[in-house]
């Protein structure tokens, strides 16, 4: 995924549930801002140099590096990590 804006961190609260999702290895349906849809495992979160943070997502198709100011929404399958679906603003 090519994005020439610059970088907009998340919120704690998102970072933060993105995070744990990934410690625990969670299968997430994740909705992009561009209207693309995936699903996989949460692999872990990746900051480059330029202090843009992506998350790492496991799919069928092998692993997806997705910015996380792209993220629309995002659903646990695990809902113990977070209750429902989670927009992002």
């Amino acid at each position: 995924m090519s994005v020439e804006q610059p970088y907009r961190p998340l919120d704690c609260r998102h970072y933060d549930a993105l995070e744990l999702a990934c410690l625990r290895g969670d299968r997430l349906h994740v909705e992009l801002r561009d209207g693309q849809v995936l699903e996989g495992q949460a692999a872990g979160l990746q900051t480059e140099v330029d202090k843009a943070e992506y998350l790492r997502l496991h799919t069928d198709n092998g692993e997806q590096r997705i910015r996380l100011d792209q993220l629309q929404a995002i659903t646990a399958q695990d809902p113990q990590v977070f209750a429902g679906r989670m927009v992002f603003d």
